[in-house]
């Protein structure tokens, strides 16, 4: 079987390794320039690779195609993929095949990250033989082809579920629906549910879904669907037929006949959202039968995720928030949910679509300043212009560091929570919440 990979970073150079190690014929294309780290990895396993150029003779040839999840459905390349009937998978689809290991498979709007790295932390401090993939961590292919674990604990953006048809999840989450990337789904909310939802096919009454009971998407959605797995629903308030639920400041779990509970002022995840990211995980890790006394010291002993809800500095009796993972505005909802003190908001990027109404009454109740960081800034002025006190513009982290520090006053938090996608100034979240930490450490 001949197989064309599309895209040349982390998920697309494991699916390569893998396609080699099972005997297929590859090839890799990548519209961009390739890191020299993964060039040099495709030539020593003799991988055949190209850049900065897609050969469509050669890709169209191709039975099957690897498609990286940044690549839109809208690249003609894929057009062109599309109306030839070329079937199209994702890397984790791929790697599915060849590993029996146990999935546990998380999504979700916000959170997903945190809750992946929460449920890897307990089950490696069980001693588990797990592995960490999907959007953290080294890709799935390229673990299963170097060795394979017993578990892997593994964040799933849509844009990886769309390319996922065969592969079945042991274990799947649910955090939370609220619209993000329309732009790649046509502006359509339906279709980005829809998408979200795929990580419950294929499962059985042996399997186990783990949702927000609160989430009135998700409630609409499910009765709609036959969903044939164990269902395993959380919430804050005790109700029947829960997994998860708080009483008296307690975290209670009862699942597979087991219960478990912990005080909430032990977790060491502080705010609502992340009462919500330990009840998944501790569902998760009662599921796979871990030690009680395991599943209360990783939930207390766990230090979080770089660029979500992370504390940089403080400047002169000025808290500084590197927030940076906000690529949407129910991200940064959560984040302004948590501040107990007046707030200097960074917003702006790359718009997906998004409706700021929802941070509407927060910001007017919070936010001392608003700084737009961005190249493009007329939808934010459009939308909080004479809501907040002052709001400036920066085309720079240094800029808008240094605005926002100034409209501080002793006592307040500059958040970083941009509310959008980061490649119109940065190269990724990643590289804007290092730059940000770089610039409030220069004050």
């Amino acid at each position: 079987m001949n197989i064309v990979v599309l895209g040349a970073g982390e998920s697309g150079v494991g699916a390569a390794i893998l396609a080699k190690e099972k005997g297929f014929e590859v090839f890799v294309s990548d519209k961009s320039e390739i890191k020299d780290k993964y060039k040099k990895e495709m030539t020593d396993h003799s991988i055949e690779w190209e850049e900065k150029q897609h050969t469509e003779g050669r890709i169209l040839a191709a039975d099957e195609i690897i498609k990286s999840p940044g690549i839109p459905e809208s690249a003609p390349i894929i057009k062109a993929l599309r109306s030839k009937g070329t079937k199209i998978i994702s890397e984790i689809e791929f790697a599915g095949r060849y590993s029996n290991s146990k999935m546990i498979c998380i999504t979700g709007s916000n959170g997903k990250t945190t809750t992946t790295m929460l449920t890897y932390h307990i089950l490696q401090k069980a001693g588990l033989k797990v592995g960490l993939a999907g959007n953290v961590g080294f890709s799935l292919a390229r673990q299963v082809a170097y060795g394979d674990f017993d578990y892997y604990v593994i964040e799933l953006s849509s844009f990886q579920l769309d390319g996922m048809y065969e592969f079945k999840a042991d274990v799947a989450v649910l955090l939370n629906i609220t619209p993000d990337h329309l732009d790649r789904y046509e502006y359509k909310f339906q279709n980005y549910i829809d998408s979200k939802f795929r990580i419950v096919q294929n499962m059985t009454e042996k399997e186990h879904f783990i949702y927000w009971n609160d989430d009135p998407i998700i409630q609409k959605e499910l009765e709609k669907r036959d969903i044939k797995a164990t269902k395993c629903p959380f919430a804050m308030e005790k109700e029947d037929g829960l997994a998860a639920y708080i009483e008296n400041e307690i975290l209670n779990i009862t699942v597979k006949n087991t219960t478990f509970d912990m005080e909430l002022n032990k977790l060491s995840l502080k705010g609502q959202h992340n009462v919500y990211n330990s009840m998944a995980a501790g569902i998760t890790a009662c599921i796979a039968d871990i030690n009680k006394s395991t599943i209360r010291e990783s939930l207390s002993d766990f230090r979080g995720v770089e660029h979500r809800l992370e504390p940089v500095a403080k400047v002169r009796n000025v808290l500084f928030i590197n927030d940076s993972k906000a690529t949407n505005v129910n991200s940064c909802w959560y984040a302004l949910q948590c501040m107990k003190t007046p707030v200097v908001l960074i917003l702006g990027g790359k718009d997906k679509g998004n409706d700021y109404s929802e941070i509407e009454s927060l910001v007017k109740d919070k936010v001392r300043a608003i700084v737009c960081l961005g190249v493009d800034n007329a939808k934010l002025h459009a939308f909080f212009d004479g809501k907040v006190p002052v709001i400036d513009d920066a085309l720079s982290m240094k800029e808008a560091v240094e605005k926002s520090f100034s409209f501080a006053q002793k006592g307040d938090t500059v958040l970083l929570s941009p509310c959008c996608a980061s490649f119109d100034l940065f190269q990724s979240y990643e590289d804007r919440g290092c730059q940000f930490k770089e610039q409030v450490k220069a004050l």
